[in-house]
């Protein structure tokens, strides 16, 4: 089992930057895919941007070149950093723990609203 707890989030105006963080419970070595994932009101959840525990990275479309993800694996946090906000980000984001083993366990934090507007 793991615990994710999400901060960082808030009320940004568009063009304006969010770091969100994700701190785990213990050691996110383990852990395969450490992920943010979003849901806006009315919409499904949908990926936002993932990193493996070989940094391998992956970004949603409508993100790339703004969000940046990263993890320290010695303060078992991973975070979101967000430039150039949009309306359109406007969602509860939630973070996400994957591991591999004989089957697959994936792990939600509580989430934590970021809302773009002016």
């Amino acid at each position: 089992q793991v615990q994710l707890v999400e901060s960082g989030g808030g009320l940004v105006q568009p063009g304006g930057s969010l770091r969100l963080s994700c701190a785990a419970s213990r050691s996110i070595l383990s852990i395969n895919i450490m992920g943010w994932y979003r849901q806006a009101p009315g919409k499904q959840r949908e990926l936002v941007a993932t990193i493996t525990n070989i940094n391998s990275i992956n970004y949603a479309d409508s993100v790339k070149g703004r969000f940046t993800i990263s993890r320290d694996n010695a303060k078992n946090t991973v975070y979101l950093q967000m430039n150039s906000l949009k309306p359109e980000d406007t969602a509860v984001y939630y973070c996400n723990a994957k591991e591999y083993g004989l089957g697959i366990r994936s792990y939600w934090g509580q989430g934590t609203q970021v809302t773009v507007s002016s």
